[in-house]
């Protein structure tokens, strides 16, 4: 039997002032906490209110249905959530609300059901003969299947019957993302795999091309098929601007939305509130949107690392990485530290697109995009193929490709015959899958395409708080001037070549 000594009145001194000091402490940080929520609900409250297309959420599948569904069922699901879209929000505007500006007007020239395609809903490309493979296009966050349809057709002239799947939550409305679950775009992207195995056949060939948080998706599904033998395998990934790493502000994001517990602070689980005139992606944001992204890549994160542990990763299939040095949506740094830096050889490549280093803004650049290149990259030999495209010390400021292999130390040189615009001083998260002559979001506009609206072509001067969108928005580059290199690059790791178009549905 162990006797306890009794404490000494010193001791009991101590312990009591540690307690108390104890309860100061939490006591203090409970009243910074409640502080910091009283300042982030009245924060929450200026800006415009929220409108139907905040609040209305449409019934998607979740997760554990869309496990159990078919390419079919999803199609049925998804009409149903745009017809009742149409009754819910569309025709309950407000007289207010009903005007040119509004994507949700059915009056307003980029209301999307007026297009020849309404590019939000799920399609598939279908080449001419039998398919020589598949891909499975995976959009961004916000975003909808309208910002992969170039590389799709890409694909479709290469004789690949294409798949690209309407993510969960998107297309839609905003408001379909403060409920939706990562998990559930995960199920998503394993529902579009079973149908581009389906409709090609088993033995051929399998890509997945994802932008953004679809690359993130593409390359978790990747990973989930190294311990599950009933995924089918792909045999390459594509990842433009991937969402492998995000702030770290993120992690504490969840926070900033617990005073719409409470029904009159119901925008603070929005980050931002926006009008909508984009009629294939959201502007507003919601709080739940960042911390889906947040699970996402921590879960991505941990399943790297562990595959390395494990020496799993040499199983996964060559990736082709396209990324802009700065990106303000994406961690780029976490790409190479988190992702490349562990992969073994697998005849994977990095291609980076740096800043214009002969613009006319150089002296208005921060140091830290000046010096962030030779700070990304470890020092050769790598196992991953890297390629940076870059005018630096070049002739007439011209792009060249910077090559060192997979194992190398030396470098090889090639000129691209490619230059950055003279006004452009770095390329854009949003940028890289949409050539220069998008409709919607390029810089020479193909006059063919009529979206409504040209986002990509607009050169805003005048006062300030006259748009009814932000400066920073319009001078956010949305098309990319080296989009023939990026899809000659893709087109490099697609075997086979067919005539024709094809037909779509």
């Amino acid at each position: 039997m162990v006797c306890q000594m009794p404490l000494s009145a010193v001791e009991q001194l101590m312990m009591s002032k540690v307690v108390r000091g104890v309860k100061q402490i939490l006591m203090l940080l409970a009243a910074v906490f409640v502080t910091l929520l009283g300042i982030r609900a009245w924060d929450s409250q200026r800006g415009a209110p929220l409108q139907p297309w905040h609040t209305y959420v449409p019934h998607e599948l979740d997760a554990q249905e869309l496990d159990a569904a078919d390419w079919s069922r999803y199609l049925k699901a998804e009409d149903a959530i745009f017809d009742a879209l149409r009754t819910e929000v569309t025709q309950r505007l407000s007289a207010e609300d009903r005007v040119p500006v509004n994507r949700y007007f059915e009056g307003s020239p980029i209301y999307p059901g007026h297009f020849n395609r309404d590019w939000n809903r799920s399609y598939v490309l279908e080449p001419e003969g039998d398919p020589v493979g598949a891909v499975v296009l995976l959009h961004g966050l916000t975003d909808s299947p309208y910002s992969l349809r170039h590389i799709g057709e890409l694909y479709r002239a290469r004789g690949y019957f294409v798949v690209a799947i309407r993510l969960p939550a998107h297309g839609t409305v905003p408001g379909a993302l403060t409920e939706v679950e990562w998990e559930d775009w995960m199920a998503a992207t394993r529902l579009a795999v079973r149908e581009a195995q389906r409709r090609v056949g088993a033995g051929k060939p399998l890509q997945l091309v994802g932008y953004s948080n679809g690359g993130a998706l593409a390359l978790k599904y990747a990973l989930d098929t190294l311990d599950n033998d009933r995924l089918e395998r792909a045999d390459r990934l594509v990842l433009i601007s991937p969402m492998i790493g995000i702030t770290q502000f993120a992690r504490f994001v969840g926070l900033a939305a617990l005073p719409a517990y409470f029904p009159p602070f119901a925008k603070a689980a929005w980050l931002e509130v926006l009008p909508e005139f984009n009629p294939f992606k959201y502007n507003s944001f919601p709080v739940n949107a960042a911390w889906q992204s947040h699970r996402l890549t921590q879960a991505l994160q941990q399943q790297i690392v562990s595959g390395a542990r494990d020496q799993k990763l040499s199983r996964l299939p060559p990736i082709l990485t396209l990324q802009s040095l700065v990106d303000f949506t994406v961690s780029t740094s976490a790409i190479v530290s988190d992702f490349y830096a562990r992969l073994a050889p697998n005849g994977s490549e990095l291609v980076l697109f740096d800043i214009n280093r002969a613009t006319d803004f150089g002296l208005l650049l921060r140091p830290s995009a000046e010096t962030k290149l030779e700070r990304l990259l470890p020092p050769a030999p790598r196992n991953f193929r890297t390629t940076v495209i870059t005018n630096e010390d070049a002739k007439n400021g011209e792009e060249v490709e910077r090559i060192v292999e997979a194992g190398a130390m030396t470098e090889r040189i090639h000129p691209l015959g490619l230059s950055f615009p003279a006004d452009t001083y770095s390329l854009s998260h949003i940028a890289l899958p949409f050539p220069v002559s998008d409709g919607l979001y390029g810089v020479n506009p193909d006059p063919s395409e009529d979206f409504g609206i040209r986002l990509g072509s607009v050169t805003a001067r005048g006062e300030r708080n006259v748009l009814i969108v932000s400066l920073d928005s319009l001078v956010r580059l949305s098309s990319n001037p080296f989009f023939p290199y990026l899809a000659r690059r893709i087109e490099e790791g697609v075997p086979a070549k067919r005539p024709g178009a094809g037909s779509s549905n």
